[in-house]
C-alpha cells in the first residue's frame, strides 16, 4: 500500500495524485513492478523502514507492507 508521508501524518495517494499531471489516467500514483514510476527510489532511508521514494512533485512516498 503506498502512502504519502507529510510531517506527522500519512495521507493516502488519492488526496494528493489526483490533481497531480504524472499521475495515471486514474489519479494513481505511477505504480509497477515493485518501483513508483513517477519519482526515484531514496536510497538514504534507516534499516526497518519501508522503501521510499521522492515523487516529481517532491512529495515522499512510502511502500507500506500490510
Amino acid at each position: 500500500m503506498l502512502v504519502v508521508l507529510m510531517d506527522n501524518q500519512l495521507v493516502s495517494p488519492e488526496s494528493i495524485c489526483q490533481s497531480c499531471l504524472m499521475a495515471d489516467r486514474t489519479g494513481q500514483p505511477r505504480w509497477r513492478n515493485g518501483t513508483l514510476g513517477c519519482g526515484r527510489a531514496l536510497s538514504q532511508v534507516p534499516p526497518g523502514q519501508p522503501d521510499q521514494y521522492e515523487c516529481q512533485m517532491g512529495f515522499r512516498i512510502a511502500n507500506v507492507h500490510r
